[in-house]
């Protein structure tokens, strides 16, 4: 038993260890009208107007699940307040909702039940995202190793080693 508890847990820290040092995934989640969520009387074009919406990105619906729901409709229908029929229902009752943006295209999202009414209406672009920058060249010399060693190799190892020693600490 001790050995297959200690076989566990040497997978389990390099399992660990090679997701920490995987390349970064740069999916955004985002919480529809952040700490006021979705819900009447906000306005979310002001709250997506600065925002990116790039492929990828998840949108996050928080609301009162009694009353609100979370509807896909075309542009006709959001400009209209409509939610006879719907392209998507994504409530799932449980008042926390998660949408992926996967297609770049147009999404347009309503609370049906006359709430569209109040504001809660919400119209966004998804696009790729950026191509990454390009890299700078490389200079010559030991200075510039220990920067790098530090942010790419020894915060992620980091990171792992704590995840271990937490995994450790649940297992005793």
């Amino acid at each position: 038993m001790e050995g297959l508890r200690r076989s566990i847990l040497l997978a389990t820290a390099a399992l660990m260890f090679a997701a920490v040092m995987l390349p970064e995934v740069a999916a955004v989640r985002y919480i529809v009208g952040a700490n006021m969520g979705w819900t009447s009387n906000v306005n979310y074009t002001i709250w997506a107007q600065n925002k990116h919406f790039y492929n990828g990105d998840w949108l996050f619906f928080v609301y009162d699940r009694n009353q609100m729901n979370v509807l896909e409709v075309n542009k006709t229908d959001y400009e209209n307040c409509i939610s006879d029929h719907p392209l998507h229902n994504w409530t799932t009752g449980a008042g926390r909702d998660v949408v992926p943006l996967n297609v770049t295209r147009n999404f347009y999202f309503i609370s049906g039940k006359g709430f569209c009414f109040g504001g809660m209406k919400l119209a966004i672009h998804v696009e790729n995202p950026p191509p990454p920058p390009s890299s700078s060249p490389v200079k010559s010399g030991a200075s510039n190793l220990l920067p790098d060693f530090r942010g790419k190799i020894f915060v992620p190892a980091l990171f792992a080693v704590a995840a271990v020693w937490d995994s450790l600490l649940l297992l005793l």
